[in-house]
């Protein structure tokens, strides 16, 4: 698996910071993000449980244009 670089949150110091890649050939976004809180994680479960394999993680706004050009590059990616 290759992941292809999209961005580093531009407002932290380019280590241990949310960060968004796209696996291209499993046309998959992947994410890292800070871990949430516990109210949060509760918030969250008012939806549906959380399965042991999954996390919920928080991106900062200011990564749209990012996460948009994450999905942008995934979606060229399925149509190739």
């Amino acid at each position: 698996m290759a992941l292809r670089f999209i961005a580093k949150d531009p407002n932290t110091d380019g280590a241990n910071c949310p960060t968004v890649w796209v696996d291209v050939e499993r046309q998959e976004i992947v994410m890292q993000g800070w871990k949430v809180d516990e109210e949060t994680r509760a918030d969250c479960l008012t939806s549906g449980p959380i399965p042991n394999n999954e996390e919920v993680v928080r991106l900062p706004v200011r990564m749209l244009a990012a996460i948009r050009e994450a999905c942008d590059v995934a979606e060229r990616s399925a149509v190739q």
